[in-house]
């Protein structure tokens, strides 16, 4: 990731004059796409694709010294080059500037540098002190890094269950047969430098917070001195006769991609849910499947976290690749021959042939191996943790998809929310208090899906929405959503309307009120698009 020193390269970019005050401009020096920003006066540059994707962040929005990912809202620093918000693990390259005789001239010494590691630190030698990790997805990965990041010198100790490393499970989905070396967060070696160990297939049997142990199912014993509990969720089994038939499979880990992608291929595949986990896994199956359908209880996917326009939206532009819906329907049974799935029999009556049937019905928080505990659970399988991501249990702390954690966008209420995002800023956020950095969670969720080539972005938390106000359209393809609770903008979602929700998580992130008429004005100057 780090690149080796070369021979320094200085370009004249442009001239003193060509940049504004809070304006950027891509230029490149010696193979290096690069951002360069004015602010107060002042020049800097770094990198100018973001660390997550490679996405052009010239197409982003800066606000201040941050600029914001126009594809998956990672913020960075555009002085320092440091991550400030998530996704992604790394940081920017940083550049030199110089102005002289009103041109502006930046000077890089590496070729093709991209990204950055934070710099960290690694075990120290006769320091005893342990923090386990349980869960191997980005916010366990993040508590790690951030321990490290700020000198951290104890042991670190993540274990999962799954067969790999911490890998990229966004990716599962929309690409079944990818590579594992293509989708892990990071290497072995990148983890033994910094003294992060990782214990694949280990699972948590139970949790003594007074003994301060963790038991694991192989009858195993790990002292802790302080915890993370990060073990996401699992997806919500069928529940119908047939159910246990071979061939009805959830998507989980990437043995289940790589299973449902084998599986799929010339067969009849049967997809239950219109989760976005079902719509992805319809758009990739559309064209390597013998046919697939999908079932959902909803008139439309996404009906209640997006609407009904979006749902259609997304409905015809898989069923023009001849994927076909039935639609407020359910399963009543599944019938299997010589074990295997033969056919799914509808709520309605109807029979569907089926070689192999898809759950994706919703998530199930991993918190049953506390339940010996005094670790406070809600009434949904929730882990509660306060701002600073801590439990009710001195030492223990949460973070990702299995928390229940206050959001400040909605005055610090608790919710639950299974965004890639949000689980590297708790992650982050545990880290810190571990080491008695008392900062607290402030992020405006952010999330993405991938259909047939096409990104649906969103912001905020739109829960109890009342109304959506449109521009452009669905028809279309091409529109920015607004939706509306009690006159104000909760939460935005688009499509091929790029920087427009990088620039609303912002404004959310500021606390500034949008209303509904600034919404509805044919005038978007507030939202600032280039």
């Amino acid at each position: 990731m780090e690149a080796k020193q070369c021979k320094e390269v200085t370009e004249m970019v442009c001239l003193e004059s060509d940049l504004q005050d809070g304006q950027m401009k891509e230029v490149l020096v010696d193979e290096n796409k690069i951002l360069l920003v004015r602010n107060n006066g002042e020049f800097t540059a770094v990198g100018g694709l973001c660390s997550h994707y490679g996405a052009p962040l010239i197409k982003g929005t800066l606000i201040g010294d941050r600029v914001r990912c126009p594809f998956h809202g990672a913020c960075f620093n555009t002085k320092t080059g440091d991550i400030e918000e998530f996704p992604g693990l790394d940081c920017l390259p940083k550049f030199k500037v110089k102005v002289d005789g009103g041109k502006v001239y930046v000077t890089s010494d590496q070729k093709n540098l991209k990204k950055r590691v934070k710099k960290m630190s690694s075990r120290v030698p006769g320091v005893n002190h342990t923090v386990v990790l349980i869960g191997g997805g980005p916010a366990s990965l993040q508590c790690a890094e951030t321990l490290r990041q700020n000198d951290y010198g104890g042991r670190i100790v993540m274990v999962t269950k799954d067969e790999q490393l911490p890998l990229d499970k966004t990716k599962l989905s929309k690409a079944m047969n990818i590579e594992i070396e293509k989708v892990l967060l990071r290497q072995s070696d990148f983890l033994q430098q910094y003294g992060i160990e990782v214990w694949t297939k280990k699972e948590v049997k139970s949790v003594d917070t007074d003994a301060k142990t963790v038991t694991f199912q192989d009858g195993t014993l790990q002292n802790y001195d302080q915890l993370l509990i990060s073990t996401g969720g699992r997806a919500r089994p069928l529940e119908c006769p047939g159910a246990e038939l071979e061939n009805v499979k959830l998507l989980q880990t990437y043995e289940d991609a790589s299973e449902i992608h084998r599986i799929s291929a010339g067969k009849k595949a049967v997809i239950v849910g219109t989760s976005f986990i079902g719509m992805e896994v319809a758009a990739y199956l559309s064209d390597k499947a013998a046919s697939v359908t999908v079932i959902g209880t909803s008139k439309f996917p996404f009906q209640a976290s997006l609407g009904s326009d979006i749902g259609k939206m997304t409905m015809q532009m898989l069923e023009e690749k001849n994927v076909k819906f039935y639609t407020s329907n359910g399963v009543a049974e599944i019938r299997g021959e010589n074990g295997k799935v033969k056919e799914v029999v509808l709520k309605n009556g109807e029979v569907l042939p089926a070689d192999i049937i898809i759950a994706g019905i919703g998530v199930i928080p991993n918190s049953d191996f506390l339940k010996e505990t005094l670790v406070e659970i809600d009434s949904h399988k929730a882990v509660v943790v306060d701002k600073f991501m801590k439990t009710n249990i001195p030492d223990v702390f949460a973070a990702g998809d299995v928390v229940s954690f206050p959001l400040t966008l909605v005055g610090h209420k608790r919710v639950n929310i299974g965004h890639w995002q949000l689980a590297q800023a708790h992650g982050r956020i545990a880290g810190l208090s571990m080491l008695n950095r008392q900062v607290e969670i402030n992020t405006v969720p952010y999330f993405w899906t991938m259909l047939l080539g096409k990104s649906i972005r969103y912001t905020g938390y739109g829960e109890g929405y009342t109304e959506i106000v449109f521009k452009g359209s669905t028809e279309e393809r091409k529109f920015l959503a607004f939706y509306i609770k009690d006159e104000e903008v909760v939460a935005a979602a688009s499509l091929n309307f790029d920087p427009a929700v990088a620039r609303l998580a912002e404004m959310l992130l500021m606390g500034k009120r949008i209303t509904k008429a600034q919404a509805q004005s044919d005038n978007l100057s507030w939202l600032q698009l280039p």
